[in-house]
């Protein structure tokens, strides 16, 4: 999916991506490293942070969505399948490090066969 597809009048709306992950905005707040308000204040629902982390989790679902078939089975996997050569993190908790470009780069890395 686009990230147009889970936005609403030009920002990230946590709704839709809980509505595409079926799961909670609370479960996707949390997933993204943000706390329940930063989804339910609209200044807050507005922030360059929260926007940034909301874009980054579904930037790194959807770069593997095509691998799973589904964007709820690339939902899963970036909870909870740990990556090799992150001492056992999943990308979940990378992106909540702030380490989504190592996400992204690792993700690519095993599309070009590095990891295969």
């Amino acid at each position: 999916m686009s990230l147009a597809q889970y936005a609403d009048d030009g920002l990230l709306a946590p709704v839709k991506i809980a509505t595409a992950f079926r799961t909670t905005t609370e479960e996707v707040a949390r997933s993204a490293g943000l706390g329940r308000d930063a989804i339910q204040r609209r200044d807050r629902m507005r922030s360059d942070k929260t926007q940034r982390r909301l874009r980054e989790m579904v930037e790194v679902v959807n770069k593997v969505e095509p691998r799973f078939g589904s964007a709820l089975m690339a939902y899963a996997w970036y909870r909870s399948e740990p990556l090799p050569g992150f001492s056992g993190r999943t990308a979940m908790q990378l992106v909540k490090e702030g380490r989504t470009d190592e996400v992204l780069e690792f993700i690519d890395a095993v599309d070009a066969g590095v990891y295969a």
